[in-house]
């Protein structure tokens, strides 16, 4: 007679390891997201709480007060990526090119000077970059002055035309090391034998980079595109920290962080409601997931042809 056990299907050990991360990021992720979706559905009536369906996202896209400022938040938060993508990544890969060079001295210094702007808080970041360019104790116009450029200096954070296009670079300086450092790495995972091979065939210096390096570190380039995105379409705490809740002048560094923190918790003489923050909130998560999955599906697919 047969009297051996059978080993158990279930990994019991798998589990229990799994079983923390999942209750904290559910208590913490999923259900304040699925809570926010549920108070999207509500609103408040006679001080009682009643189900009204997509009505919030019907006042949200169709009251033309709340359309005017929505729109006006997204459209700055679509500038505040583009600037991102055009600046910050690029010079992102810029310097993990010139890093990761091998004759390069003191590369180790470089890339922690560069990437110690990530650490500080975004509240320090903003209030030290709203003393520096401030036209009456900033030392921006004296610098500035000192080397024959003072015609060019003006109150950048307090025109309407140069303020978000301002705190959008001040969030490239800050975060510039973080496309840095991946791309860096991800240079640095090229094996040799592929670089030896293109210099076989002549290819060296900045032909290497872009016939043999760049092709190679574009699923890395695409993943810091889409973390990117995420992140500057959940951005609020530097332009609160820099401008205050109304994201001034005028509305003109607003984004849909700041609208809806706004809406939901209210500001000076404009009460909070929490139903129609909620609504943006959703739409907020609408905008990044799809962004999400036109990268997935559109874009991703296409960059595997280059991994190996």
């Amino acid at each position: 007679m047969n009297t051996t056990k059978k080993p158990s299907r279930i990994k019991w050990h798998i589990l229990v390891f799994l079983a923390p991360a999942v209750l904290v990021y559910t208590a913490v992720m999923i259900y304040p997201l699925f809570n926010t979706l549920r108070l999207s559905l509500y609103s408040e009536v006679a001080q009682t709480r009643e189900f009204v369906g997509l009505a919030n996202f019907k006042t949200l896209f169709g009251d033309e007060n709340w359309s005017k400022q929505f729109w006006n938040a997204l459209g700055n938060n679509f500038w505040f990526f583009i600037i991102h993508m055009l600046v910050q990544n690029p010079i992102g890969i810029l310097l993990a090119a010139i890093l990761s060079h091998p004759k390069l001295r003191f590369a180790g210094f470089y890339r922690s000077a560069i990437f110690i702007p990530t650490i500080l808080s975004f509240v320090i970041v903003g209030f030290a970059w709203k003393l520096i360019l401030s036209p009456i104790w900033g030392i921006a116009p004296g610098m500035l002055d000192a080397v024959g450029l003072k015609s060019l200096y003006a109150p950048w954070l307090g025109r309407e035309a140069y303020a978000l296009t301002t705190l959008s670079l001040v969030s490239v300086w800050q975060f510039v090391g973080i496309p840095m450092m991946l791309i860096y790495a991800a240079l640095l995972s090229i094996p040799e034998e592929i670089l030896e091979a293109g210099e076989c065939d002549g290819i060296t210096g900045a032909a290497a980079f872009w016939k043999i390096k760049l092709p190679l570190i574009l699923p890395s380039i695409g993943i810091i595109s889409i973390l990117t995105f995420v992140a500057n379409f959940n951005a609020f705490d530097l332009i609160y920290a820099a401008q205050g809740a109304l994201a001034g002048p005028d509305f003109a560094t607003d984004i849909l962080g700041t609208f809806m923190y706004r809406t939901f918790f209210g500001f000076q003489l404009q009460l909070g409601d929490p139903h129609m923050g909620s609504a943006i909130a959703s739409a907020m998560f609408a905008i990044i997931l799809i962004g999400v999955c036109i990268y997935l599906f559109a874009i991703q697919s296409r960059m595997r042809r280059y991994q190996f």
